[in-house]
């Protein structure tokens, strides 16, 4: 199932850039997500988040009441113009779940935009589908709490 999601933030690319791959950004991030547990970490261009988080109502009688989500983010270059891409993976511990995108970082919008666009994939046969759009708005919900947070960081 494809999955697409649009973040604008108030700063230049350079800028959103150092916080997208910032520590303290990360972990405030994982915060606000609801995590009741978490681990993030910035290897250079490399993010790598751990979040331990309810699970989707209609996923828990498979996955019990909570599911960990590992997501890693790897970002290439950036251009002249600030703009750059990026690889996303994201899996769920113990579970035939993965989430793979793209991200690129461009000028635009109120400063900077970002668009991640990738294939959800749950492999239980006859119910893959189904948990797909269950799980989907979980997803996006995690990038909109990315764009609230991050509007939140540049504004101090």
């Amino acid at each position: 199932m494809e999955i697409s999601s649009h973040l604008e933030f108030a700063a230049p690319p350079a800028d959103v850039y150092a916080m997208l791959t910032d520590q303290k950004f990360l972990d405030e991030v994982c915060a606000a997500s609801g995590s009741s547990s978490y681990n993030a970490s910035v290897e250079g261009s490399i993010t790598k988040t751990s979040r331990t988080l309810p699970a989707p109502e209609s996923a828990a009688r498979f996955t019990g009441p909570t599911v960990t989500v590992n997501e890693e983010v790897a970002w290439g270059n950036g251009s002249a113009d600030g703009s750059r891409g990026g690889a996303v993976t994201m899996t769920v511990l113990g579970q035939p779940v993965g989430f793979k995108a793209t991200a690129q970082l461009a000028p635009g919008g109120r400063g900077t935009v970002l668009d991640i666009v990738g294939e959800l994939k749950v492999a239980i046969p006859l119910l893959g589908r189904k948990l797909e759009e269950a799980t989907a708005p979980a997803i996006i919900a995690g990038y909109q709490t990315q764009q609230e947070v991050g509007d939140r960081w540049l504004a101090t």
